[in-house]
């Protein structure tokens, strides 16, 4: 494991990282998702891919790594970005799972990798809007100490700066940023995940003309077992890309 810190906004961040495969001659950067850390994604994919350089990093807030203000999707991007220039790393092929797919996506790089990525907005079950308005109603009568009874399973534990920009990365809507990307995308999804559904990757698909939708058995996190399949895909992906 090793650190590096970038400067952003007056602010520093500690970034930790590490790399596999340290002589080969291109790049897959790996980005988790939120909550998560780079040794879940290390877990999955450091046996695979062994024709690249591996390069897993916490980002700010998680695992190893610090943040001490609230950000937005694009700040986790644009810190990235400085920390990949620090390294020297290019962005033939950057991996993001969930939150880490819509970091990825602006980091724009040759090929894009969604593992099952948020930015298509999913309906909130009834009980969980229901959760809501009866906070807002707490909120209006001054009962807002049972804050803590309303969290998402996602916001609770974090410091303030973190649920600042929970808050702010939660309910985006990536569409426009998934259109805009002009690069080569694969897209893995879980046929049984409900954080980020199926339906959502074929919707990712009609954005990214450039893209092709791989189904899998399992949930938000079946990568952790079909590492190595999701790796074939990726190869397959990235042979394809030399080829044009």
């Amino acid at each position: 494991m090793a650190v590096k810190t970038v400067q952003y906004k007056q602010h520093t961040f500690s970034i930790s990282y590490e790399i596999l495969n340290p002589s080969a001659h291109y790049d897959i950067v790996f980005l988790h998702g939120w909550g998560s850390h780079k040794n879940l994604m290390k877990h999955a994919f450091a046996t695979q891919l062994k024709q690249f350089r591996h390069i897993y990093i916490d980002m700010p807030g998680f695992g190893n790594s610090t943040c001490n203000m609230k950000l937005t999707t694009e700040d986790y991007a644009t810190i990235l970005e400085s920390f990949l220039s620090m390294i020297e790393a290019d962005k033939t092929i950057i991996l993001g799972h969930s939150f880490g797919g819509k970091v990825a996506t602006l980091l724009n790089p040759d090929i894009l990798v969604l593992v099952g990525s948020a930015g298509i907005l999913v309906p909130k079950p009834l009980k969980i809007r229901a959760k809501i308005a009866l906070f807002k109603v707490l909120k209006l009568t001054g009962l807002t100490q049972l804050r803590r009874f309303f969290v998402a399973p996602d916001a609770q534990g974090l410091s303030q700066p973190m649920y600042e920009t929970f808050k702010n990365v939660v309910n985006e809507d990536f569409s426009e940023k998934f259109r805009a990307f002009k690069g080569k995308a694969l897209l893995c999804f879980g046929a049984q995940d409900t954080a980020t559904p199926l339906w959502t990757a074929y919707k990712i698909a009609e954005l990214i003309p450039e893209s092709k939708v791989v189904e899998f058995d399992g949930d938000h996190y079946f990568f952790l077992e079909q590492g190595a399949t999701v790796a074939k895909e990726i190869e397959k992906a990235v042979l394809k890309n030399l080829e044009h």
